[in-house]
C-alpha cells in the first residue's frame, strides 16, 4: 500500500494503522507546537506540567493537546453514513472500546425525562488524548520523550443532540481548568485512583481511562452522558485529505513560527484557503499567531475547522464517490475509541442518521464561560454563574441559537406531599465561595434565621461546610422528601429546576450559592434561556469566520 506525504509518512485513509488495546490507543497530539513550546510554568497558554495528577511534573510540550481530535470526532460519524455497511465484520475489528463510565455508579447524573413525543437528548463526549505510544501518531506528535505515558485528556467537548432532534449545541472546555476529579476505578487493573479537588481536567484520563474523565464531566455539570468517542491524530490528516480538504480563514499572512522555536509551523496567505495533511494538523495545533496566543483562540480556529468540515462532508459532491466513502469509512472507524454503546458500524451508522437531522444552521459551538484562577498561575476555571446557566440549558434541553419554538418546560411540582412548614428540617451551607472571592461570612447563619422566620424552625446553619455553588441550589436524598425541598424552594423564591436529588446529603439541605451573596431575596435564579456572551458561540453554517492573525506573527 502507498502512503501520503505528510512530514514523511502519513498513512492513507485504508492504510491507517491500528491501534493497540486501550493503554496504547489513546496515541494522540501532544502537539508539534508543543515539542517547541515555552518552558514550563510560562503563562496560562503554554500549559506547564505542575499540576496534581499521576505522572508528576512533565516538560510543558507534553501537554500540547489534539483539541482538533474532539472535533473530528463528531465528523467522523456523519461522514461514515454513507460506508455503515461496508465490509461490515472489517470496520466493526477497527473500532476500540472502553468503559462509559467508570465513578461510583451512585455518582451518576440522572437520565434525562423523555419529552411527550417519548424522544430524550442524546449527550456525546468528545475526546482527545496527547499519548504517544504508536509509532505513526509518534512521528506525527514528536515528543520522544514522552512516548508511552499516561495519556492526558487535552480534548474536551461534549455534544448534546436535542430532543427531537432539531438542533445541536457542541461545548468545549479549556484544557487548563481546574476541576474536581471523583474516584474512578480502572477497569483493567482495578486499580482506584482516589478523588483529587481543583485538579487539571485533562489528569482524568490518566486515572483508568476515558470513563474517568465522562465521571469527571457529569460531577461538574449534572449531565448524564450516553457515549464518549475518542479519534487518534493519522485520522485527521487521512480525513482531511478524503474530503478534499477543509476551508479556512485568516484575515492576515500567518505564520506561526518564532527565531527561539515556538509555533506549528502554519503558514497560510490572508483569505481562504482549503487545508489538508500537515496543514490541517498545523492549523489544530496552532496557538503562537491567532489572537492572543492562548489556548482560547486555538479552540476558536479548532470551532472553525470543525464547522468547516461539518460543511464539507455534507455538501461535497465528491463524497458520493464510494471509494471515497469507504476510505472515510477506514479512516474513522480505525481511529476511534468508543463505549460498547457504539462499537459497532450498525450503532455507528444509527447513531450518524441521528445527527444528519440537524442541519448546519441549527449547529451551535460554543466554550464553558471560564475565568483565570486567582490561586494557580495560569489556570482558568469556570466563570460562575455563566458556567452553571450554560450547563442548565444543555441539561433542561434548550437550544443554544434561540430559535426553539417552546420554552424549556415548566418546573414539575412533586406528586409527594409536604410536610407541615415546622416540621421540616432544613441544613443551610454557606456555598458563596468562587475562586476569586472568599465566602460571605455569616451567610448560612443568616438564611437559616431567614428560613425560620418563614416557619421553618428546624433550620440550622451548617457550619463546617463551605464549598463552592455556582448557583444556589436545594438538595434532598430520597423521593420521600422531594415534596419538602420544594416546599423550602417555593418560600424562598428559588426555581424547581434547582431543587435536585443527591446522595451527598441526608436530608433537605439549601446551599446558598455564589450567586446569591447578599439580601434576603433571591433573585438570581430567575434567568431568561439565552446562551451567556461568555459561551463564544459561533453557528455551524457561519461561512464568515475567519481568524484574526496576532500582528507579531504575520509575514
Amino acid at each position: 500500500m502507498t502512503r501520503s506525504s505528510v512530514r514523511g509518512e502519513v498513512p492513507a485513509a485504508e492504510d491507517t494503522m491500528s491501534l493497540a488495546p486501550r493503554d496504547q490507543d489513546q496515541d494522540q497530539d501532544q502537539d508539534q507546537e508543543g515539542d517547541q513550546d515555552a518552558p514550563a510554568g510560562q503563562g496560562r497558554g503554554g500549559g506547564g506540567r505542575g499540576e496534581t495528577g499521576p505522572g508528576g511534573d512533565r516538560p510543558r510540550r507534553r501537554r500540547r493537546v489534539l483539541r482538533w481530535s474532539a472535533m473530528v470526532l463528531a465528523v467522523a460519524i456523519l461522514g461514515t453514513a454513507g460506508a455503515g455497511y461496508l465490509y461490515y465484520r472489517h470496520l466493526n475489528g477497527n473500532i476500540k472500546k472502553d468503559d462509559l463510565n467508570i465513578g461510583d455508579e451512585k455518582d451518576r447524573a440522572a437520565k434525562p425525562t423523555a419529552n411527550a413525543a417519548g424522544q430524550t437528548p442524546l449527550n456525546i463526549l468528545l475526546l482527545g488524548s496527547d499519548a504517544r505510544n504508536s509509532k505513526e501518531n509518534q512521528k506525527l506528535g514528536g515528543a520522544k520523550d514522552t512516548y508511552n505515558t499516561a495519556p492526558r485528556a487535552d480534548v474536551q467537548m461534549l455534544l448534546h443532540l436535542s430532543a427531537d432532534r432539531t438542533n445541536m449545541s457542541v461545548v468545549s472546555m479549556p484544557r487548563d481548568t481546574l476541576v474536581d476529579i471523583p474516584e474512578c476505578t480502572d477497569p483493567d487493573s482495578g486499580k482506584v485512583y482516589g478523588a483529587l479537588t481543583r485538579a487539571m481536567t485533562n489528569d482524568s484520563l490518566g486515572r483508568g481511562g476515558p470513563g474517568c474523565t465522562v465521571a469527571t464531566w457529569e460531577k461538574l455539570t449534572d449531565i448524564h452522558i450516553d457515549h464518549f468517542m475518542m479519534i487518534d491524530f493519522a485520522g485527521v490528516v487521512s480525513m482531511a485529505d478524503a474530503i478534499g480538504g477543509v476551508p479556512v480563514c485568516v484575515d492576515a499572512n500567518v505564520h506561526s513560527h518564532t527565531s527561539t522555536g515556538h509555533g506549528s509551523g502554519l503558514k497560510l496567505e490572508k483569505g481562504t484557503t482549503y487545508i489538508k495533511g500537515e496543514q490541517a494538523l498545523q492549523w489544530l495545533r496552532t496557538r503562537y499567531g491567532f489572537e492572543d496566543n492562548t489556548d482560547i483562540a486555538r479552540a476558536r480556529a479548532q470551532h472553525q475547522y470543525m464547522n468547516a468540515m461539518v460543511r464539507e462532508l455534507r455538501e461535497n459532491a465528491t463524497l458520493s464517490s464510494p471509494n471515497k466513502l469507504r476510505k472515510l469509512a477506514e479512516t474513522a472507524t480505525e481511529a476511534l475509541t468508543v463505549d460498547d454503546g457504539l462499537g459497532t458500524v450498525a450503532k455507528l451508522y444509527d447513531l450518524s442518521k441521528e445527527l444528519k437531522k440537524v442541519p448546519t444552521k441549527r449547529i451551535t459551538m460554543t466554550t464553558m464561560p471560564w475565568q483565570y484562577s486567582a490561586s494557580d498561575s495560569g489556570r482558568v476555571v469556570p466563570r460562575p454563574g455563566d458556567a452553571a446557566k450554560l450547563f442548565r440549558l444543555i441539561r433542561e434541553d434548550i437550544a443554544l441559537d434561540g430559535k426553539d419554538k417552546k420554552k424549556s418546560a415548566k418546573d414539575e411540582k412533586s406528586s409527594d406531599p409536604a410536610a407541615a412548614d415546622d416540621e421540616i428540617a432544613v441544613q443551610v451551607r454557606n456555598g458563596t465561595r468562587t475562586d476569586t472571592e472568599a465566602s460571605v461570612g455569616g451567610r448560612a447563619s443568616e438564611i437559616a434565621r431567614l428560613l425560620a422566620g418563614k416557619g421553618f424552625t428546624q433550620a440550622a446553619a451548617d457550619a463546617s461546610v463551605n464549598a463552592g455553588e455556582d448557583t444556589t441550589v436545594i438538595r434532598y436524598p430520597s423521593a420521600d422528601l422531594e415534596g419538602d425541598a420544594q416546599r423550602v424552594a417555593e418560600a424562598l423564591g428559588i426555581p424547581l429546576s434547582s431543587v435536585e436529588k443527591s446522595t451527598d446529603v441526608s436530608g433537605v439541605t439549601l446551599v446558598v450559592g455564589a450567586d446569591w451573596r447578599a439580601g434576603t431575596k433571591y433573585t438570581a435564579g430567575q434567568d431568561d434561556d439565552s446562551i451567556p456572551d461568555t459561551a463564544q458561540a459561533i453557528n455551524g453554517s457561519d461561512k464568515k469566520q475567519c481568524m484574526h492573525v496576532n500582528p507579531d506573527y504575520t509575514w
